[in-house]
């Protein structure tokens, strides 16, 4: 069960305490002190702050596996030029340092349920920071006498990831805490058996992403997946505020803003194709949940869905009307309160399925579970039943238990972790070899794939010694060759 929880005066505290801050080393300097804040009030903020860093992040990456592209001719972004993420750097670990007060509080007050809530959260965190980045400063990060940072290997920052997440089913299980979450909970509102299948799911997500190495370990990701998501109503999202833009949902802000001209949300053509048709011979009927057709009449293409090619911008095609965007009352921007995915059981079943038919002998296992990923991402969107049964029996998406291949599990796990950052991941995993997927016109690198976004400037100028020589089109440690 989800909350959306309406403390303002807390969210409105933490909000400004954040914002004392203006970069990743500024953590040294301890500027905010977060030793000052209760325990309660640091959950707020950081379960806020966290769903807030999937879209930060999920901003960036979706024009790397086009989802998005921009409206504009070459712009930075969309076609992988050399920009500095210095403000999603800087909130990361801004939330990760919280998270590290939460956990350090947690032991001090033997308040295990709190660590592992925390656990939970720091894991995630850091994995959105090692995936976009590769090696980060962690080890010493957060000490105040370390003001240049070492890198630690992202593989070492992996087995902490996968450390917290073990910890945490083991602390939320604990007989007894002196205070456990409530109310400052602003994803499950203290639902411990909710987070303890959260730690599951990210738990088989982060082993998954071990599938081009010689360690990957399908029955281990498949055994994560047995105690993780059960259903829809178990995701790992959050419901926001209606107060102000700020505490909005970000995706919503993005198409209101475009509505009004704030160009941003167009959808790619990559995504608008495979969803039209184009691609695969299928319509999926999701596509009017996440966009519009061409609503000028006097167009030729009235009624298509027509995205935009990454990096080529909009030719002669007017600012509204013809190109399709994220569409406000559309499933992800449905309003200012609407949920924002961290994860979801849809993108579990195509996790399993991918497990299950890496692991050999569980055909069966795996086609049921691609089956059940579709239908539960479609179902959420609120596509009716008997659209769903019609595009699950097209030949093109049931091919049989005997003919199914990663090529369809990953083709429809990426429209149901459609804005996700974990697409990203996918990509990379998968070499990016989705049907007709090109790099971007006008590539800044000469038309190789994006692999990691470079360090932001902050870095490079404070802690240069300490930033590794690499280029973005070098890997994260899971994305061998």
């Amino acid at each position: 069960m989800k909350h959306s929880i309406k403390l303002l005066s807390v969210f409105v505290l933490t909000t400004l305490m954040a914002l004392g801050c203006s970069d990743y080393l500024d953590i040294n300097d301890d500027p905010n002190n977060p030793t000052s804040a209760p325990i309660g009030a640091l959950l707020y903020q950081t379960t806020f702050e966290t769903t807030r860093n999937t879209q930060r992040v999920g901003s960036t990456t979706s024009f790397f596996v086009q989802h998005f592209a921009s409206p504009n001719q070459a712009s930075s972004t969309d076609i992988h030029e050399s920009v500095s993420y210095g403000g999603t750097w800087s909130n990361l670990y801004f939330n990760i340092g919280d998270l590290n007060e939460i956990i350090k509080q947690a032991e001090e007050e033997d308040s295990p349920h709190y660590s592992g809530v925390a656990k939970v959260l720091r894991a995630y965190n850091l994995g959105l920071l090692v995936n976009m980045f590769g090696d980060v400063p962690y080890s010493d990060a957060f000490s105040q006498e370390s003001l240049q940072p070492t890198y630690d290997n992202s593989e070492d920052i992996y087995e902490n990831i996968l450390q917290d997440l073990s910890d945490a089913v083991t602390e939320l299980s604990a007989t007894e805490s002196t205070a456990s979450p409530s109310d400052g909970d602003m994803i499950y509102g203290g639902d411990l058996t909710a987070w303890t299948r959260t730690a599951y799911s990210l738990q088989a997500r982060f082993l998954n992403h071990y599938s081009k190495l010689g360690n990957y370990d399908p029955t281990a990701v498949l055994e994560a997946v047995d105690n993780g998501f059960s259903g829809n109503n178990e995701d790992f999202e959050m419901e926001f505020f209606d107060e102000s833009t700020a505490s909005q949902n970000p995706w919503y802000r993005v198409a209101v803003n475009n509505a009004d001209l704030l160009l941003g949300g167009w959808l790619s053509e990559q995504t608008v194709n495979q969803l039209n048709g184009d691609t695969y011979g299928v319509e999926d009927p999701r596509i009017e949940f996440i966009t519009e057709p061409v609503s000028d009449e006097e167009d030729p293409r009235f009624g298509e869905y027509v995205g935009t090619r990454n990096g080529a911008g909009r030719g002669e095609d007017p600012e509204q009307g013809v190109r399709a965007v994220l569409a406000v009352d559309s499933y992800y921007a449905s309003g200012p309160t609407a949920p924002l995915e961290n994860m979801t059981y849809a993108e579990l079943k195509f996790i399993e399925a991918e497990a299950a038919l890496a692991a050999g002998g569980q055909e069966a296992r795996a086609y049921a579970a691609y089956e059940e990923g579709i239908r539960a991402h479609m179902e959420k969107l609120g596509v009716e039943q008997a659209d769903i049964d019609a595009y699950w029996s097209d030949p093109v998406v049931s091919v049989g238990s005997a003919n199914l291949t990663i090529d369809e599990i990953m083709k429809e796990k990426y429209i149901a972790t459609f804005l996700n950052p974990e697409t990203w991941n996918d990509a990379r995993r998968y070499d990016y070899q989705y049907a007709d997927f090109e790099a971007p016109e006008n590539s800044a690198l000469g038309g190789e794939m994006i692999r990691l976004v470079r360090y932001p400037d902050s870095e490079l100028q404070r802690n240069e010694a300490n930033v590794p020589n690499r280029s973005m089109t070098d890997r994260v440690f899971w994305d061998a060759q």
